[in-house]
């Protein structure tokens, strides 16, 4: 799936403690700018990679965890906002230096299930010493390696260790919809082309969608939703599954034989990589909003918007439609922070993601989900409104009928 199945590997620690030159040696190659003076790296940058050993990666090369100042304490904060948004870290130390910003991080990583490696470096002039190993061992359950970029120290070695550290999850190998489909099954895709549909392509959901069917030696027919029905007259085989945009799901449902399986784009992302589980426990407070709960709807990439844009129009028009109550909504693009206290909102709508990873959709849910705060995504949250919930989840789960509080 392109450059979301990239493990992103976060790396941390304070200046001058040679971040730059492992990011060199990993690679075999110079992509970091390495000085002697403190503080060359300010913001956390992203370089996507090819480490030998491991494969493709985004490397994500933060600020020192030490810097110092006004605007140095705003580099700290971009460092550690970035521990949301990877799915393996680096902690650098050397000369046996550990207090205090090295406990916030690890606590940080800790807190979002981030795994992770401390490494000594420069061990060539300092080794770890046995008292901090022992309270790193005590403190934190973590155990540290000696490495140096100069000789004598295994590279190999250290490769291996990341490579165990990285979770299967960060690589995204499954399919979207590969257990659903079997070779030489045709698969319906319906894709309006609005004013928010890029000039001269598709949108990402779309292409990967096709990718995945071709992938799985399967066919996908591609069409907008005004020629379906003139469409599944004429296709032999008839499909054995469809998938529509969110926003056409009305039109989709009612096109769309009963006995063909029907879902969204976005549902297909929320069961990729999502938090499954729980859009299904949450997408059913929909229909439990009460006058003035306020709804965070996140939106995790930036597009041009239109006068009617799905996140910012048609899912807010719709949700107080459906639940008749006077409803407020907040819009937050990308990954920017959120306005207020999580505790402000009574409901989150996530969209599908494409644009950003698993580790990235998991670590932005779970302050709501900690919460006990209900969330969904576009696509399961609009065909709850539109009475086809059961149907859009099906093809991935079986449903309790007894939760869906519309029928």
């Amino acid at each position: 799936m392109g450059k979301d199945s990239k493990p992103h590997i976060g790396i941390f620690g304070r200046r001058n403690n040679g971040k730059s030159s492992l990011i060199n040696f990993l690679a075999q190659q110079d992509l970091a700018i390495v000085s002697e003076v403190a503080g060359t790296t300010t913001d956390p940058v992203k370089k996507s990679m090819e480490i030998p050993g491991i494969g493709p990666v985004i490397i994500i090369d933060t600020a020192g965890i030490d810097d110092e100042g006004e605007l140095g304490g705003k580099r700290i904060q971009k460092s550690m906002a970035a521990i949301k948004t990877i799915d393996f870290a680096l902690l650098v130390i050397t000369a046996n230096e550990f207090a205090e910003p090295e406990k916030k991080i690890i606590t940080e990583l800790q807190k979002f299930d981030v795994p992770f490696l401390t490494i000594q470096n420069k061990a060539d002039v300092s080794e770890l010493n046995y008292d901090l190993i022992e309270e790193l061992k005590l403190e934190f359950n973590v155990e540290p390696i000696n490495f140096s970029t100069f000789e004598g120290y295994s590279r190999d070695e250290l490769v291996k260790q990341i490579r165990k550290g990285i979770p299967e999850t960060a690589y995204l190998s499954k399919s979207l919809v590969g257990d659903i489909i079997k070779e030489g099954d045709l698969v319906l895709l319906i894709t309006p082309i609005d004013a928010e549909a890029p000039e001269g392509r598709l949108i990402l959901p779309q292409v990967q969608a096709i990718r995945d069917i071709l992938d799985n030696n399967a066919i996908a027919v591609v069409c907008k939703e005004r020629e379906v029905d003139t469409l599944l007259k004429k296709l032999s085989p008839e499909p054995a599954l469809a998938i529509c945009d969110s926003q056409v799901f009305l039109k989709a449902g009612a096109s769309v034989p009963n006995h063909i399986p029907l879902t969204s784009f976005s549902t297909v992302l929320a069961r990729y990589k999502g938090d499954f589980q729980n859009y299904i426990k949450g997408t059913p407070h929909l229909s439990k909003l009460n006058d003035g709960d306020k709804v965070l709807i996140l939106e995790s990439c930036t597009h041009q918007t239109s006068c009617d844009d799905i996140g910012r129009v048609k899912v807010p028009r719709w949700l107080s439609n459906f639940t008749g109550k006077n409803l407020s909504y907040e819009v937050v693009a990308g990954l920017n922070d959120i306005p207020g206290e999580m505790t402000d909102y009574a409901m989150v709508i996530q969209c599908g993601g494409c644009m950003i990873t698993r580790k990235q959709m998991i670590s932005r849910l779970k302050p709501a989900i900690d919460l006990g705060i209900p969330v969904t995504n576009y696509g399961m949250g609009i065909a709850y409104m539109h009475g086809i919930y059961e149907r859009a989840v099906a093809p991935f789960v079986k449903i309790d009928r007894d939760s869906l509080d519309y029928l």
